[in-house]
């Protein structure tokens, strides 16, 4: 009667376990796709948007991202103010 309970008890355990395992991964699967998803609209998004507004693209233009070249501007710069003295 005892290893009789014991025994109940395991099965009750591992279908338990079992139900659980399969809702985790419903959950995290459901995770995935939602997560896929958001990402496809958002680059079809960012995609209409660059293709309605020629000319504003995603990042800065090389002529703009030579001003943020570090030392060589400021370099430059200061020989100009020098010049301009």
């Amino acid at each position: 009667m005892n290893s009789f309970l014991n025994l109940a008890s395991e099965n009750q355990l591992l279908s338990v376990l079992a139900v659980l395992s399969f809702l985790l991964l419903i959950v995290v699967t459901s995770g995935v796709v939602y997560l896929t998803l958001v990402e496809w609209r958002d680059k079809r998004r960012r995609g209409d948007a660059a293709r309605a507004m020629p000319g504003r693209g995603a990042g800065i233009s090389k002529k703009s991202a030579s001003k943020f070249s570090g030392a060589k501007n400021v370099k430059s710069s200061k020989s100009k103010s020098k010049k301009s003295k």
